[in-house]
């Protein structure tokens, strides 16, 4: 492909992008056996086997690696999935871990020792916590403070501040929570199709807010492009709720009615149903996605009244050996752009560690 500069020194693809994670919905939704694969009885006793004797070891989870979790037969997959994260489709569901009879600490230890397979875990929270819980605290999602998926209402598509996040399903809701997937590359060929002159101001710095989880010496607000175009791969950054929020500082740049006519676009074809697509993850179910070139949405949902019955789901964010290279802008979020050492949300004092409740 060739890359031409525009005038503030920014480059962009000069065309679409044609690579395989640049899918449709349809397409997916069509084709589960492409990203769907089931556990086999020997891999589930595989994985269980391997929490039992890490456990044992009372080593603490968040110092499991690789090599303390053998895995040597289902570690073969582990390794072809890393291809088809980076390269690939850009995502797949693992599916059959039964959950129900584990305790949080068992099902936390096989999901950190297949992350750990993949990448190394980044903190997700200034508290350092490498293994979040997604569930609805009773967070106002008013607050610009709080982070949606720490409320029950609809998340929006976006971006994790990682490589890859990784889901592990405890519990379904009631009602509702579906997780939805789209592509970042099939949106900007749409829009480079129909509108190029708002493809290219997504390739503009746009203020993204920290909602509160600022790093010493930094900007409550990121200034990194939707659009990133570096070393040959378009990489996406993106939260709209967040986008927005970041205007109440007086100091970030402010959005442009181009610049907002050219979001409005890019979230109208991300919740196209002709681009993205939905799957009720089940209890047991692992989703792990590619960030740089996926988007990612939850459902609205309503809960159980039973506390013990609540929508739960653990949430890893990886960073990946082998991965592409991203711009120096990103330095903001992940602080080093170093490739296998990079992302997630790092303050002073941060001591990484796995919550189990």
């Amino acid at each position: 492909m060739n890359v031409v500069s525009v005038p503030s020194g920014i480059h962009r693809p000069s065309g679409k992008v044609d690579i395989p994670s640049a899918w449709e919905g349809a397409e997916m939704k069509a084709n589960p056996d492409r990203w769907l694969i089931s556990l086999a009885a020997g891999e589930i006793a595989e994985l269980e086997g391997a929490a039992e004797t890490y456990l044992g070891s009372n080593k603490k989870i968040a110092e499991i690696t690789k090599e303390s979790f053998p895995l040597p037969y289902f570690g073969a997959h582990l390794e072809e999935l890393k291809k088809r994260l980076l390269v690939g489709l850009g995502f797949e569901v693992i599916r059959g871990l039964p959950v129900a009879k584990y305790s949080q600490e068992f099902a936390a230890t096989i999901f950190c020792g297949v992350g750990a397979h993949l990448g190394s875990a980044r903190s997700q929270n200034a508290a350092g916590h490498i293994l979040g819980h997604v569930r609805d605290t009773g967070a106002d999602a008013k607050d610009p403070n709080t982070r949606i998926y720490q409320t029950s209402e609809r998340q929006t598509f976006h971006t994790d501040s990682s490589d890859v996040v990784g889901l592990l399903c405890i519990r379904e809701a009631r009602e509702g929570g579906d997780s939805l997937l789209v592509s970042t590359t099939t949106i900007y060929n749409e829009m480079f199709d129909r509108r190029p002159d708002l493809a290219a101001l997504l390739f503009d710095p746009i203020a993204t807010d920290r909602r509160g989880e600022v790093p010493e010496n930094e900007k409550p607000y990121l200034e990194i492009p939707v659009l990133n175009w570096h070393a040959g791969f378009l990489t996406g950054f993106y939260q709209r709720q967040y986008i927005d929020s970041a205007q109440r500082f007086p100091d970030a740049p402010r959005l442009t009615p181009a610049h907002v006519e050219a979001l409005d676009l890019f979230d109208a074809l991300a919740n196209d149903p002709a681009l993205h697509f939905c799957m009720r993850l089940q209890p047991g179910d692992m989703q792990f996605v590619y960030n740089h070139a996926l988007l990612h949405d939850r459902t609205g949902f309503r809960d159980w009244p039973d506390a013990g019955q609540k929508r739960h789901l653990l949430r890893l964010w990886l960073s990946m050996e082998g991965d592409r290279p991203l711009p120096d802008c990103f330095k903001q979020r992940y602080g080093s752009i170093e490739i296998g050492n990079r992302g997630g949300i790092i303050t002073k004092g941060t001591s990484l560690n796995v919550p189990l409740d």
